[in-house]
């Protein structure tokens, strides 16, 4: 048995998607033993709210575009990119915490809090063909 995975999938732009790239997502790290709370709580979440951001928020909810799913899972880490064809924006400026009292009426940023609160690391970039979030999580 090798001792990492990449999955890789393609997916329209349409929230009816997320589930099945989570639980693909999290099959794969329950073979590499991944504890039940990281694959419930942590990947799940933070997945799905990357996801989502991704199809409503970086692709405005266009079924034209799609949003491009990559995930290295071993024994010791899990990383996803999540690529979508929008454009870019300031991953500390939409990461502020939405519990403070200047912040509590955004409407934006609370999923990518949440990421940052679930997952050990979360990035953006742009690689030239659209917004990549990566999400890195250690196993415990």
């Amino acid at each position: 048995m090798s001792d990492s995975r990449v999955i890789e999938v393609d997916i329209p732009s349409d929230v009816q998607y997320i589930e099945k790239v989570v639980e693909l997502v999290q099959r794969e790290c329950a073979l590499m033993k991944f504890g039940a709370r990281q694959l419930m709580l942590n990947l799940a979440v933070a997945l799905t709210e990357a996801l989502s951001n991704a199809i409503l928020r970086g692709n405005n909810d266009d079924p034209a575009k799609h949003v491009h799913v990559v995930a290295r899972v071993d024994t010791a880490h899990l990383v996803i990119e999540v690529r979508d064809e929008g454009v870019g924006f300031d991953l500390e400026q939409c990461t502020l915490d939405p519990t403070t009292p200047g912040n509590v009426d955004r409407e934006d940023g609370r999923g990518l809090f949440l990421m940052r609160q679930l997952m050990d690391r979360v990035e953006r970039f742009d690689d030239g063909r659209g917004n990549i979030v990566r999400l890195t999580l250690r196993r415990e």
